[in-house]
């Protein structure tokens, strides 16, 4: 079947166009097809907007820890373009406002910005204009940018790929705030119909599930597209258990429900408990009780409790109903472990969907909703996949030979933190990636998804992956350099650089700071010491969230090399540095520093270390960076002038070549564009670092300063 045949079957059937294969011998039908699939699922997600009834919808907070659901209309565009920037496929921004606005709050993370005093959302028209430009973009991209097969992770057109797997998430998480709207403010559309199958709810039952091993992880030349967590290695020997037949319905929820579920403690975790005395919930946040009887909140509707669809929960209202149940039962109930789930996936003899209607509610392939939890039949159990997501009891972990793709490292890491668990199985929007095997999804756990759960009865414990310790080598590497030992007797880099910043500045006022490029957030601790407010931002959330954890618990922990697989195990605290007491003064952000929001000025002074040599256009960052900085502060450049095409194009290079016959260094660029606003006070003077790698093998570095006073 050609690529134009299966977009029209597609149309003709209503069925979502599934993620294509990334190998192939005709490079013409691939960007056919990838452009089918880019069209069709960046219309899908403009389609699902048109559910709100007006402008007021996109700028009403669904819920307060998310933005307004304008954020999200904008974000997948722009996601688009600032990775396709990283990846090379173009040059230059559309909309650099739109492009540091919509780019980074969509998780609670500590460095999202979710101050809406920061933001100043354009109109709808607007935004959508900004999609229309992106979409006209990426499609001239696919048909006349260079391809070459198979598209693996160091092929630019997986910048392509990953932008629609993207939107392919958004979509569903999209889905979710719209139906946490007011309902008020959202309409029913021809295209979200709900199911309208729904009776009373079937009696559950047990399915024996024999042990067996479980094999999961991806290779790095699989045919399907993966987020950074599906690859590796992960085998397990699980012994047998007993699985529910039917994922837990309203019905049997209602069970626990009237038990008084909601206001016995016991069956609660610390955690859950904290959840559900906070917002005093009563039963699941879908429900809705009036005179005629229990309602259920649909996307943009309110109808007659269906009891035989699977109920919608958080994992902690899944505990909860676990213990009660167990307590009833005189069993060991609880929720499977992701790798119990792939024992009942491979004891139901599911197989990957193919081109044809899902046999599960999944997809989008029948519903805009959950349907009746006995209707699609898996081997002797019913929605092994599709319907809701199953919530299960592992918080994610990365599998041996995890690693992160340099052009979106912070997709994964930051749910590495044992507040995040797995979710399997899909949802019945669950579309692209999200329907596979292999996708592994986390939220935290008291989040609301299109989630709900099955459970099972084994007196197995549930094996724990997830460390204290940060073993990622890069992570670990940069915690010893800023809060680890001092080696051949250099002093710590941040801190002298922060005390070098203060010296300079004499008795000039100390109230506004900004550490950029501040990694894992050594100098903005130790730049606390003198000023009133610190705020540290770097465009990678893996290190900030080492700063955070710092802040927030005065502990981190980390393994460094010894040699081969032997490694040592440290811990280095916030009060054992004499910084405890200025914590409170740092706040962590994710930032592009080619890229700022508007709201980043002010400063007294503003440290740039070892950023600009790792910036993809550090002459634009240059030229702005005068409008951060108050009248008479001080700009301090940290820099070992190590200028490497990976990062920056060599066009873009500040120095480091020849000019007009003769050599032109960095420091002749800083000039160049640095005098017309700033006059160099200090430097150029060298720093020495080191980066400790094993015990046996260290990295020394001379950085160059450079201070810099506003005119």
């Amino acid at each position: 079947m050609t690529a134009d045949s299966t977009l029209k079957k597609a149309l003709t059937e209503n069925i979502h166009l599934r993620t294509p294969l990334l190998d192939g011998r005709d490079a013409a039908a691939k960007r056919q097809q990838i452009a089918d699939y880019f069209n069709f699922t960046y219309e899908r997600y403009e389609s699902l907007f048109e559910t709100l009834r007006s402008d007021e919808a996109f700028y009403q907070k669904s819920i307060p820890l998310r933005h307004p659901l304008i954020f999200y209309y904008g974000h997948t565009a722009t996601f688009f373009v600032n990775k396709m920037l990283l990846a090379g496929l173009i040059d230059k921004r559309i909309n650099p406002k739109f492009e540091s606005m919509f780019a980074v709050g969509v998780d609670e993370m500590s460095w999202d910005d979710l101050d809406e005093a920061h933001y100043d959302w354009p109109p709808v028209a607007e935004v959508t204009a900004y999609r229309q430009q992106v979409k006209a973009m990426i499609n001239k991209i696919i048909h006349k940018a260079p391809l070459k097969l198979p598209i693996d992770w160091d092929n630019p057109w997986w910048a392509i790929l990953m932008g629609i797997e993207h939107e392919q998430i958004h979509l569903e998480t999209s889905s979710v705030l719209i139906r946490q709207q007011q309902l008020d403010l959202v309409k029913p559309h021809p295209d979200w119909r709900p199911c309208s199958e729904y009776g009373d709810a079937p009696e559950n039952s047990l399915v024996e599930i024999p042990a067996g091993q479980v094999k999961i992880g991806k290779t790095f030349d699989d045919r399907i597209y993966g987020w950074d967590n599906e690859y590796g290695e992960h085998e397990a020997e699980i012994d047998d258990f007993q699985a529910s037949r039917l994922l837990v319905s309203n019905g049997e929820f209602l069970q626990f429900v009237e038990a008084g579920g909601y206001d016995h403690d016991a069956y609660w975790e610390e955690e859950g408990l904290a959840w559900r005395q906070f917002t005093k919930a009563q039963h699941p946040t879908f429900w809705h009780k009036d005179k005629q009887g229990w309602q259920l909140r649909l996307m943009t509707e309110l109808v007659a409790m269906p009891w035989n669809w699977p109920v919608d929960v958080n994992y902690h209202e899944a505990k909860a109903f676990c213990h009660w149940k167990a307590e009833q039962t005189g069993q060991p109930v609880r929720m499977p472990s992701e790798d119990e789930w792939y024992r009942i996936y491979d004891h139901a003899g599911i197989e990957e969907l193919g081109e044809q209607q899902a046999p599960a509610n999944i997809h989008l392939d029948y519903a805009a909703s959950s349907c009746p939890v006995d209707q699609f039949a898996h081997g002797d159990l019913y929605d092994v996949v599709g319907n809701v997501w199953q919530w299960t009891e592992t918080p994610t972990y990365p599998f041996d030979g995890f690693k992160v793709h340099p052009i979106y490292d912070d997709f994964t890491t930051p749910t590495f933190d044992g507040q995040h668990n797995l979710i399997k199985g899909g949802s019945w929007i669950s579309c692209g990636n999200e329907s596979r095997r292999a996708s592994r999804y986390a939220f935290r756990r008291h989040f609301f998804q299109h989630a709900g759960f099955r459970y099972v009865v084994s007196d197995a414990e549930v094996e724990q992956h997830s460390s204290n310790y940060e073993t990622d080598s890069m992570l670990s590497q940069y915690a010893e350099f800023h809060y680890g030992e001092t080696y051949f007797d250099v002093p710590n880099f941040p801190r002298t650089l922060a005390e070098l910043a203060v010296e300079v500045m004499g008795d000039q006022p100390k109230t506004k700071a900004l550490d950029l490029g501040c990694a894992v957030g050594r100098a903005s601790f130790e730049l606390a010491r003198h000023f009133d407010q610190v705020t540290g931002i770097d465009f990678s959330a893996r290190l900030i969230n080492l700063g955070v954890q710092m802040a927030q618990e005065g502990v981190i922990r980390y393994t460094i090399t010894d040699e081969g697989d032997l490694v040592h195990y440290e811990e280095r605290r916030l009060d054992q540095l004499g910084l405890a007491e200025v914590a409170n003064k740092v706040e962590f952000l994710q930032g592009d520093a080619c890229n700022l929001k508007s709201l980043f000025r002010g400063y007294d002074l503003i440290l740039a270390a070892n950023l600009i040599d790792r910036l993809y256009n550090p002459a634009q960052f240059l030229r702005s960076v005068h409008e951060r900085i108050n009248q008479g502060g001080i700009l301090m450049l940290a820099s070992p002038y190590t200028w490497l095409e990976e990062h920056t194009d060599k066009e873009d290079w500040l120095g480091g070549f020849k000019k007009d016959g003769e050599s032109f260094t960095t420091l002749d660029g800083l000039k160049a564009i640095l005098e017309s606003h700033f006059e160099l006070v200090r430097g150029p003077e060298s720093v020495p670092f080191v980066i400790r790698e094993t015990s046996r093998k260290f990295q020394h570095t001379l950085s160059e300063v450079t201070v810099w006073k506003r005119r």
